[in-house]
């Protein structure tokens, strides 16, 4: 496979995916968000969602197929809402008590001082609702200490980018891949799969998520090279590409957070210095691996996974621009 694939022609997957119908249930959620955040287009909801069957784990139940669909289509509304909290506002406050619904809900307090009432409200309906979706979930409690954990990884992940945004000197490709990896949500998403996946053997799990390690860079590369001019834009300089640049000396701090027209120059450099083919390489060398690599798993198709990621990558090539 090239990683420079063009195989869905981007004018036309923007229509096909324009023309998808979210359920009932992202719907209403959708057009809450549109009243108090608004910041992201329907677009964003409607891709993920056309995409989280490439990914789903071949374990789940086919009845409850659409119902995690819709269950993972909320959880990254609520991570999407709450990074673009900490990230494009910068509101930490707010982001904090949000957090508290996953690590310490019997201590969240919205009247806290300066926290955005509005914002917190509709993160905790999400949250509610995506919490209140997974009661019926056959595997639910088997799953469940796993999930708290690794969506709090991703919560992690958002602070992370927040301290680079705010000291972009410490900024550094390790720690971006380590820590900022985890806001792809590729393991949470792996344990709502897991609540209902009734034929799932708890022998696999170990080789399961040691393949996310790598499927999750995957994405996030993916996701990288498709969004890091936009984030440059808005002041976020967490993408790899970006900290390669820092790293490397090709940009500074001073001049990230400069004039409009100054993070415009640096845009350019960055793209002059081709540092975007060192991470579709990275991809492509990731992907081999994990193509080649033995897997003992029954209970799931682990060689589906992986394949499933080279649509991803194409989803996120297609997309440049529109999210």
């Amino acid at each position: 496979m090239s990683t420079d694939s063009q195989q869905v022609h981007p004018p036309d997957f923007f229509d096909r995916i324009q023309r998808v119908t979210l359920p009932d249930r992202v719907t209403e959620l959708v057009d809450e968000y549109e009243q108090v955040c608004g910041e992201r287009d329907r677009f964003l909801w409607r891709w993920i969602y056309s995409l989280f069957p490439e990914f789903t784990l071949s374990s789940v139940d086919p009845a409850h197929a659409d119902h995690v669909r819709t269950q993972k289509t909320i959880l990254t509304m609520y991570v999407t809402v709450l990074d673009d909290l900490v990230e494009n506002h910068g509101d930490r406050a707010t982001f904090e008590e949000a957090r508290r619904l996953v690590r310490a809900p019997d201590t969240v307090d919205p009247d806290r001082a300066a926290v955005d009432e509005a914002y917190f409200a509709f993160i905790e309906r999400l949250w509610t609702e995506f919490t209140a979706g997974l009661e019926d979930a056959p595997r639910r409690d088997e799953f469940a200490d796993v999930f708290d954990y690794d969506i709090t990884q991703t919560l992690n992940a958002m602070d992370y980018s927040a301290v680079v945004n705010e000291n972009p000197r410490i900024a550094n490709l390790s720690g971006a891949e380590r820590y900022d990896a985890h806001n792809m949500v590729m393991f949470p998403y792996a344990a709502v799969d897991l609540m209902y996946s009734p034929t799932f053997d708890l022998a696999d799990y170990g080789t399961l998520r040691d393949l996310l390690w790598d499927l999750q860079e995957m994405a996030r590369i993916g996701n990288w090279l498709t969004t890091w001019e936009r984030e440059v834009r808005e002041d976020d300089f967490t993408a790899g590409i970006v900290v390669l640049a820092l790293q490397e000396g090709i940009v500074s701090p001073d001049e990230l957070a400069g004039t409009d027209e100054q993070k415009e120059a640096v845009i350019e450099r960055i793209k002059s210095q081709n540092l975007e083919q060192v991470f579709r390489d990275r991809w492509a060398d990731r992907y081999r691996a994990v193509r080649d690599r033995r897997t003992d798993a029954d209970s799931v198709d682990l060689d589906a996974l992986v394949a499933g990621m080279e649509t991803v990558f194409e989803y996120h090539v297609a997309s440049r621009g529109y999210k």
